[in-house]
């Protein structure tokens, strides 16, 4: 068995805690993380604060762990009834390790488990975004199409690929 997937077996999914701003500080001023993200840089712990105290307050949202520590984000956004939207962040140095992908795969069953009336989760990705989609694919979502211009991201219109997983396919 490579590194990789020895690694990934110590990831861990919790909810976010006070003592998590430097960490969060780590993906969250990343130029190269929030490239994919719909907000920029932070540049001061007083954006990450906000940030940290939203993520706490949120319906849900789980800091990624790799030994305790968070590594990143997955979250699900309660659209209309039926329906979550899934979204997530790592810290560059641990892309490309499988842990997106285990964190994803671990959030699934999480939030049809934790809201039983959702039949569908899905997930909007940049075309671009090749690694995210890479992610999706290996989580078992399928991809069903491409939405053309469908997001203004950081001032310039962007085509999106959107993924679903419903609870039907997924064995709870």
């Amino acid at each position: 068995m490579g590194e990789s997937k020895r690694e990934a077996g110590m990831i861990s999914l919790r909810p976010f805690e006070e003592s998590d701003l430097d960490d969060l500080m780590v993906w969250s001023s990343d130029d190269r993380v929030t490239r994919w993200c719909g907000w920029d840089s932070f540049t001061s712990k007083e954006e990450g604060r906000r940030c940290l105290d939203h993520m706490i307050a949120h319906p849900w949202n789980r800091a990624v762990c790799l030994d305790g520590r968070p590594i990143g984000f997955v979250t699900a956004r309660l659209e209309h009834r039926g329906r979550a939207e899934l979204g997530y962040v790592l810290a560059y140095d641990h892309w490309g390790k499988g842990f997106a992908t285990q964190a994803v795969k671990m959030a699934v069953p999480l939030i049809f488990h934790e809201f039983p009336d959702r039949e569908r989760i899905d997930a909007l990705v940049d075309v671009e975004n090749i690694g995210s989609l890479k992610v999706l694919e290996k989580a078992g979502f399928v991809k069903e199409g491409l939405l053309r211009k469908y997001v203004c991201h950081k001032g310039k219109m962007t085509d999106m690929f959107i993924f679903s997983i419903l609870a039907s396919e997924y064995n709870l």
